[in-house]
C-alpha cells in the first residue's frame, strides 16, 4: 500500500547538488607557483592544465 509508513516520498532529502566540496563548473584555476589565474573549463581538471606563464600544473581556486 502506498504511504502510511512515515518514510515520505522516495528520494526525499537527497538533492544536494554536486556533492560536498566540488565547486562545480564555474570558478578559476590558479597557479600555486606564480599566482596566475585562468577560467576553469568544464570537464578539464585544473591539475591537468599547465600555467601559461611558468608551466607548473594549475590548482582549483
Amino acid at each position: 500500500m502506498p504511504g502510511g509508513n512515515g518514510t515520505g516520498p522516495a528520494g526525499a532529502g537527497q538533492g544536494r547538488g554536486f556533492g560536498g566540496n566540488n565547486p562545480g563548473p564555474s570558478g578559476n584555476c590558479i597557479c600555486p607557483s606564480c599566482g596566475e589565474r585562468i577560467p576553469h573549463q568544464r570537464g578539464v581538471p585544473c591539475n591537468s592544465v599547465k600555467c601559461p606563464k611558468c608551466g607548473v600544473n594549475m590548482a582549483r581556486e
